[in-house]
């Protein structure tokens, strides 16, 4: 498959949803849409319970970085063994509830409410994005993905280098409130709103084709895409809020 018919999300790629029709039961919308909620629901749970765990006075500093290195371990592994993906995706839901639970945590102590903003805007752009994909007023053609996936791989590469950078000491602009640090936000948050888009499309080109277990790893690509979008768009909102 050409590289410009790949999404920018590492769960949507041919390598997970190769082959043509089978006889078994196969990939379908309603299974992907129970399976997120489903994931979603124990994020949620999770979250609440660091949450609760914070008011009791529980030191919760270690629990973002052990969640996000569990979700990117789990990741790898989700890539290479697709058949133990519907273990590894509610596992996965588990270190984001942990990731989510204390940035969301450190937010709402210094601004109030800004979490449950943050999670409103989310929604809606989840749906306006799919209202803009079903009504084809945006359409996915191969220069919007190739023009999304070169986005979306410089900003993972930029938020690499500087993650790799903190180690030493070096703190990369990105995670300053300045303007241009406010500016690459805005990008970041733009780009991730439209790889739902890529998400839309792919799953509508291959649903009942691929084999049913798969059905997870579609689940997988949405929480991925939908927790980097949530994380933007609030460390977006704390930028501004500080500024203003």
């Amino acid at each position: 498959m050409n590289f410009l018919n790949k999404t920018s999300n590492p769960a949507f790629t041919s390598y997970f949803f190769g082959g043509g029709k089978t006889n078994a039961k196969t990939m379908s919308v309603t299974g992907i849409f129970i399976k997120s909620m489903l994931s979603i629901a124990i994020m949620v749970i999770i979250s609440f319970g660091v949450w609760k765990l914070y008011r009791d006075g529980a030191d919760i500093k270690w629990y973002s970085m052990g969640g996000m290195l569990a979700a990117i371990i789990i990741s790898i592994v989700i890539s290479v063994r697709q058949h133990w993906a519907h273990v590894l995706v509610p596992l996965y839901a588990i270190a984001k509830g942990f990731f989510l639970g204390s940035i969301s945590i450190y937010a709402h102590a210094r601004f109030p409410n800004l979490p449950y903003q943050a999670i409103g805007i989310t929604v809606v752009t989840f749906f306006v994005m799919l209202l803009l994909y079903q009504t084809r007023i945006i359409i996915v053609t191969k220069k919007l993905r190739s023009v999304i996936i070169t986005a979306v791989a410089s900003i993972f590469v930029i938020y690499i280098i500087s993650w790799i950078l903190s180690f030493f000491g070096i703190k990369v602009f990105i995670w300053c409130t300045s303007w241009p640090a406010i500016i690459f936000n805005i990008a970041a948050a733009i780009f991730a709103s439209l790889s739902l888009l890529l998400d839309f499309d792919y799953i509508e080109r291959h649903k009942n084709r691929s084999p049913k277990y798969k059905e997870w790893l579609a689940t997988w690509g949405l929480l991925v895409t939908l927790v980097w979008l949530y994380a933007e768009i609030l460390r977006l909102m704390r930028k501004l809020a500080i500024r203003f």
